[in-house]
């Protein structure tokens, strides 16, 4: 079984960043694909960013627009999404997952996190 962690959310004005951070534990991840999604009350989960787990892919919502970018560290079995010029429209409960099929769909990742929450607010 893995467990995922997720770390580094809170509160940000607008214009501001945030690093994400995501930490596994209970397995090697390393053929694992990575993938960041949020949801916010009454609306389904939706896809952040991906990285697959070579590192050489990466995919982002559309909503980003070059704002946020993803990166994971196989030696120490994490992912980061550092998250800058951060909106009120991109608050929301963040979660991490991981799978061995890389996608937007939240059904092709196999573990998640508990999920964090990021507020970007005046």
């Amino acid at each position: 079984q893995v467990q995922l962690v997720e770390s580094g959310g809170g509160l940000v004005q607008p214009g501001g960043s945030l690093r994400l951070s995501c930490a596994a534990s209970g397995r090697t991840l390393y053929n694992y694909h990575w993938s960041w999604f949020r949801q916010t009350p009454g609306k389904e989960r939706e896809f952040v960013a991906s990285i697959s787990w070579s590192s050489t892919l990466r995919d982002f919502g559309a909503f980003v627009q070059g704002r946020f970018s993803i990166s994971r560290d196989n030696a120490k079995n994490t992912v980061h999404l550092q998250m800058d010029s951060l909106e009120p429209g991109d608050t929301a409960v963040y979660y991490c997952a991981v799978g061995q099929l890389l996608g937007t769909s939240p059904h092709n990742y196999d573990f998640w996190g508990q999920g964090i929450q990021v507020t970007v607010s005046s």
